[in-house]
């Protein structure tokens, strides 16, 4: 992992905004009137994703994708303007929070300003004609780090963002050659020395797939020399066979507990039930009680958090890359966001961020998850399918309060009787 890395980070709760779909104008303007509202979620940094012009060759929809970027140094005109986006980050700064912008260094759009300039800066066949690794992205070119200018020709690019914005989120970042990261992230640190790094990491079988055409992509274990955090898909397979019933949960558990001894011990994951790739948690969950148990399960692991817009009111839509689909705000499913408040306030303390940390898959799909700090222990119990059951905590016999609603917990001999609500207690550890 890069040295610098602060596992304070794990602190941080990041709130995704597709710019176009936000609002009604869909533009950065629009979004100055909803960040008291995101901030009141125990928000710390905002992810926008891509701001910039969108190509229109080979464009996928009739708006196209944001990860099909025709020029890297502007931002797109449907969107605002340059000052916009100037005064939308410092609105997000003044009230406390930081800003982060999505880049996208794999690929480009087709009609992209740097394929006009530099048609050498990009993957080409025998025949002379643009290839790509991945058959299916047909709305992009792909970059060819080979050529050091356009390492400098990027680097420069992210220096003048830096001196705006507070981090980076790297779209396909093990692709792109973890050398290169590894210099971006030393020159920056010359411009903002305290930019943030997310890594969009994958997992395995993508690694393998396309290790297989003969292509290195990086796995979690080398981001971590350059980035301060990766996404938690290298345990996502497991994940959803568990939740569709193909694994138990104590091998989803497993592969948890595995992140812990794989990684340095400063790693960070950014946990996620849901982004803007993948379908909602509400969708996935569709009993009310598992989408609460599982948003609060999901924030009390180890690591930052990522809120996907809408997430706080248990949308079940996933909203369109390519096309105007905009966000309906008047149609709240549920309201998670005082849940996501207290999970925020509570990942504030420090057993959370450098206690020790363990997963135990208990009987009836329900999940212990335990910080150890000195004789401090926090206990948190979640039913992840809905079954109530008798949980054996590390506490003595005494009346505890739940941390999420402060109701009033009874530990005897050792049991808690978890009804189906999650419990988050703390005490003397008793072991």
């Amino acid at each position: 992992m890069a040295s610098q890395t602060d596992v304070k980070l794990r602190k941080m709760q990041i709130y995704c905004i597709f710019v176009r779909n936000h609002t009604k104008k869909g533009t950065l303007k629009a979004i100055e009137p909803d960040l008291d509202r995101i901030k009141s979620l125990g928000t710390d940094c905002i992810w926008l994703l891509p701001i910039f012009p969108i190509g229109r060759k080979n464009r996928k929809g009739k708006l196209g994708s944001p990860y099909s970027i025709k020029d890297y140094r502007a931002i797109d005109p449907k969107l605002g303007t340059w000052q916009d986006f100037l005064e939308l980050v410092k609105a997000i700064h003044d009230r406390g929070m930081k800003v982060m912008l999505d880049i996208v260094y794999n690929h480009t759009s087709r009609d992209s300003v740097l394929l006009q300039v530099h048609p050498e800066w990009f993957l080409h066949d025998h025949e002379g004609d643009l290839y790509n690794k991945n058959e299916d992205w047909t709305d992009v070119a792909e970059l060819d780090y080979s050529h050091k200018a356009l390492w400098n020709y990027q680097i420069e690019t992210l220096k003048r963002y830096a001196k705006i914005v507070d981090g980076f989120r790297c779209d396909v970042a093990p692709q792109v050659p973890i050398e290169f990261w590894k210099e971006a992230r030393k020159e920056v640190a010359k411009v903002n020395p305290k930019t943030i790094w997310l890594a969009e990491s994958t997992g395995p079988d993508y690694i393998k797939a396309l290790g297989a055409k003969g292509y290195h992509v990086s796995s979690d274990a080398e981001l971590y020399s350059a980035f301060d955090m990766t996404y938690d898909y290298d345990i996502d397979q497991t994940f959803r066979k568990y939740v569709k019933g193909d694994v138990p949960l104590k091998k989803y558990v497993e592969a948890l507990n595995t992140q812990g001894v794989i990684y340095p011990s400063n790693y960070i994951k950014m946990r996620a039930l849901e982004n803007h790739d993948q379908e909602r948690a509400h969708s996935l969950f569709i009993n009310e009680n598992d989408v609460y148990n599982w948003t609060a399960f999901s924030e009390f692991q180890k690591g930052s958090t990522l809120v996907y817009a809408g997430q706080e009111y248990g949308f079940k839509h996933t909203p369109s890359l390519f096309d105007s689909d905009k966000l309906n705000w008047d149609d709240k499913k549920m309201n998670l966001s005082s849940l996501i408040f207290k999970m925020h306030q509570m990942s504030q303390s420090n057993i959370q961020v450098s206690g020790t940390y363990k997963i135990t898959a208990l009987e009836n799909d329900i999940v212990e998850v335990t910080y150890k700090m000195g004789d401090i222990i926090r206990i948190g119990i979640f039913t992840l399918k809905g079954m109530p059951g008798e949980v054996p905590v590390a506490l003595a016999s005494d009346t505890y309060t739940n941390m999420i609603d402060n109701s009033m917990i009874k530990v005897e001999d050792g049991i808690v009787m978890l009804d189906y609500d999650p419990i988050i207690i703390q005490g003397k550890n008793n072991e």
